[in-house]
């Protein structure tokens, strides 16, 4: 798992990067579709973009405050955490 963090000193916001390997595309697209749903509560002051790259789901966010940039980053780590674990739990993706 890569991560990246920086100020961007344009714009004044943080952003941090993710990039989370799976061991298939098949497996990557299932855990971009599990995660996609769920927006940021707030309505302004963090985004977040979810894609796939072959078999690296990324994830970039952007805020204006660490600590919601920090609230954020964790409850996605929850959830992947949570879809990860229910993938392992039923096994290897079966291409359809």
């Amino acid at each position: 798992m890569a991560t990246d963090a920086e100020t961007r000193e344009e714009t004044g916001k943080l952003e941090f990067s993710l990039d989370v390997p799976f061991p298939s595309s098949r497996e990557a697209a299932i855990a971009l579709q599990s995660l996609s749903p769920d927006r940021e509560p707030r309505k302004g002051g963090i985004s977040k973009h979810l894609t796939v790259s072959g078999s690296t789901l990324s994830v970039r966010w952007s805020a204006d405050e660490a600590r919601i940039l920090r609230v954020s980053v964790n409850s996605f780590l929850d959830h992947l955490s949570l879809v990860v674990e229910t993938m392992d739990m039923f096994g290897p993706a079966v291409p359809l």
